[in-house]
């Protein structure tokens, strides 16, 4: 049972959250199992810190969490609009799969570390604290919660390559890059007037 709601409620809150949108953005910009490995390991920590934890994740400073997201996103931001708009070319892109050639470690620790801090202190890790807390079985909200970023992820990995192959890498790029900056932009509002 709690399993089970833990995994409606995260996936329901997290299916139109930014985690769907920086998941979707990263495997425009990387291939799709360094991605997917990335942040099936961000989310399993979150899970696991969340669930351990219970309601103690509620006493961290929104601020200081909110001011790390927005650093993160703005680094994010700022590469993407960078390749997004330098001089090269799209066949050039389209020819290589229309992805970034990186290591598979370097996409993965990337979408680890987008995801990780922008998981922190979020709604769905905080769901999972109180869920945890209020059944009293941490093992079991856990891997509902994870098996519930999980799925979104996955989905958002799928859309993801079907985009990349469709659309042109820079202009992906220069999407995503604004979305990482307005992403950026609400985690410093937060940060400043939380």
């Amino acid at each position: 049972m709690a399993a089970a709601t833990a995994f409606a409620v995260i996936f329901l809150a997290e299916l139109p959250d930014k985690t769907m949108v920086a998941t979707l953005v990263l495997t425009t910009r990387y291939r799709a199992w360094p991605v997917f490995a990335g942040v099936t390991a961000a989310f399993a920590l979150q899970c696991a810190v969340a669930a351990s934890f219970g309601g103690v994740l509620t006493l961290l400073p929104d601020r200081v969490v909110a001011g790390v997201v927005a650093a993160l996103f703005g680094v994010g931001a700022f590469l993407l609009l960078k390749e997004g708009f330098s001089g090269g070319d799209d066949e050039t892109d389209a020819a290589s799969g229309g992805t970034g050639q990186v290591s598979f470690l370097r996409a993965a620790l990337t979408s680890f570390g987008v995801l990780f801090a922008a998981e922190w202190g979020d709604a769905s890790q905080l769901a999972t604290a109180g869920l945890a807390a209020r059944y009293g079985t941490p093992v079991f909200v856990g891997l509902g919660a994870f098996l519930a970023l999980t799925t979104v992820a996955a989905i958002a990995v799928l859309v993801g390559r079907k985009l990349a192959s469709r659309i042109p890498t820079r202009l992906v790029q220069r999407v995503s890059g604004f979305l990482f900056a307005a992403f950026a932009l609400v985690a410093l509002w937060q940060a400043v007037l939380g």
